[in-house]
């Protein structure tokens, strides 16, 4: 698969708002698969919604999870495009401000749980693509010769990450298979080939 080495995927916050897509999207990007980007209203809204169905978080740790994001990836925030909003027409009105700030930071994709809300139709003209985030990352495999291995240690990087849940690679693989997460990457990486490469990925990852 041919992409540019600019290669810029904006966010929308349904998919910043799950955190294990969210968090597994970040390890992606980390190692240069593409370039990620967002807003601030992005921001706001995975953060309202998330404080909506965890009563138990606070804005505070939200907030801190926020500016971590926005330092490990300095060029992500995307600002200056709220004057494209008005001229565009979405399916939903609101969802305007996302595709506005797809447009002002030339993304090639947008990133997104609700694809409904961005058809091809409304998007063709601004060679932008509305993409699942299984799909997207499903894609980020066979980008080239070592986009696989790349997949394999942010999966792994991923799974080691969650210190607070600690979850057994059974347990993080039977929640990644859920239809509402990543059914299709999951198929993809519990092959023998990709399993090896997780494997090796952890074996470098623990220092062996």
């Amino acid at each position: 698969m041919d992409r540019p080495t600019n290669y810029t995927a904006l966010l929308d916050s349904s998919v910043l708002f799950p955190a294990f897509i969210s968090s597994l999207l970040l390890w992606l990007a980390s190692a240069s698969l593409f370039r990620v980007r967002w807003t601030d209203q992005i921001h706001e809204e995975w953060i309202a919604n998330r404080l909506d169905r965890y009563p138990d978080l606070n804005r505070a740790q939200l907030e801190r999870r926020r500016k971590r994001m926005d330092a490990e990836f300095p060029d992500s925030l995307v600002t200056d495009y709220e004057g494209l909003i008005t001229g565009l027409s979405l399916p939903d009105l609101n969802d305007r401000h996302v595709l506005a700030a797809a447009i002002s930071c030339r993304a090639h994709v947008i990133v997104t749980a609700n694809l409904r809300h961005f058809p091809e139709s409304s998007l063709a003209q601004y060679s932008i693509l509305a993409q699942h985030p299984d799909d997207f990352i499903l894609d980020q495999i066979d980008l080239h010769s070592d986009s696989a291995r790349l997949v394999s240690t942010s999966i792994a990087q991923h799974k080691l990450s969650l210190t607070e849940s600690r979850p057994t690679w059974t347990n993080y693989l039977a929640f990644m298979a859920k239809e509402t997460v990543l059914p299709k990457t999951h198929q993809a990486v519990t092959t023998r080939e990709f399993k090896t490469l997780i494997s090796t990925a952890l074996q470098k990852l623990n220092g062996r």
